[in-house]
């Protein structure tokens, strides 16, 4: 005997069967004693056209003499694409604790940046990052000096490269930190920066729990350069601060967003950890652009 034929009617009768439609909705039929009934039980999101893939930034390394520290650094510059260079904006891109310039752009910042330009929602403008050691970016080691290397030798590796000078200053974790220190030392040097951009900041409130860095040689040094006791210290620069609320530093960062009132303030779900970064810069790009505009 052959095999039995069924009718199309006769297998919907007998089995309900899902159908997926074209625009994403997915339909059961069922049967019943009065015919075939259809009932829709899920709908999907309507059909969204692929995003557009985020634009590529230029990133390029080198090596220099830092005269500051006595030894060979790395210059990392994150850049948007497609950009004239000749006279371009730039923020100083300070990395954390255990850190370098190949790693200091955290939260796929560069591609932010990069989509954000290429979508012309923000002005040009670029990052520039260097190798600082260990110590909170200053002169803890004699002889070992990245705040003046920030504060003199990185003008004039951006106008050698024809490049714009520094209009801001951005920094992740230990960078946070140093970040409001060098705003601080450009503004008591009566040439502020336009924007500084803490993104985590280490912010610490006991010397104990600073001690343990050994960035500081004595609990009066670390006083004489903590950002908590030197609230207003940056003068006219504008500051942003981001943190999220399980952040290890987030005592000290919500106690300067407390007491210092920056323009920016922004506490978020997350940790210290690339997690909370990406969440936040998208806004850290967008609040330095406002004052790239000024700077070109």
């Amino acid at each position: 005997m052959g095999e039995p034929r069924y009718s199309r009617r006769t297998l919907l009768a007998a089995i309900g069967v899902v159908i997926a439609t074209a625009t994403g909705v997915a339909t059961y039929v069922s049967s019943s004693s009065t015919g075939v009934v259809e009932q829709q039980i899920a709908t999907a999101d309507k059909v969204r056209a692929p995003a557009p893939a985020a634009a590529k930034p230029l990133i390029r390394f080198e090596r220099v003499y830092s005269a500051a520290r006595h030894r060979e650094v790395t210059l990392a510059f994150y850049l948007p694409s497609g950009v004239n260079p000749r006279g371009l904006p730039m923020s100083i891109l300070l990395h954390g604790l255990n850190g370098d310039a190949r790693h200091a752009a955290v939260g796929e910042l560069p591609s932010v940046l990069a989509t954000a330009v290429a979508k012309g929602s923000v002005p040009a403008f670029g990052f520039i990052a260097v190798d600082g050691g260990n110590n909170y970016w200053h002169e803890n080691v004699p002889g070992d000096d990245p705040m003046a290397m920030l504060l003199d030798e990185i003008p004039r590796w951006l106008k050698e490269r024809g490049y714009g000078e520094p209009f801001a200053v951005t920094g992740t974790s230990m960078g946070g930190f140093g970040s409001l220190l060098y705003a601080r030392r450009r503004a008591e040097r009566g040439d502020p920066i336009a924007a500084a951009a803490a993104i985590s900041p280490g912010l610490i409130t006991t010397w104990p729990e600073m001690a343990k860095r050994r960035a500081f040689k004595n609990e009066g040094e670390w006083a004489s350069l903590d950002p908590l006791r030197h609230l207003k210290a940056t003068g006219s620069t504008a500051v942003g601060v981001w943190i999220g609320d399980r952040d290890k530093f987030i005592e000290g960062t919500r106690r300067f967003i407390r007491d210092a009132r920056p323009l920016v303030g922004t506490v978020k779900g997350g940790g210290h950890d690339d997690g909370l970064y990406r969440k936040v810069t998208p806004d850290v790009v967008q609040f330095l652009a406002k004052y790239a505009k000024r700077a070109v």
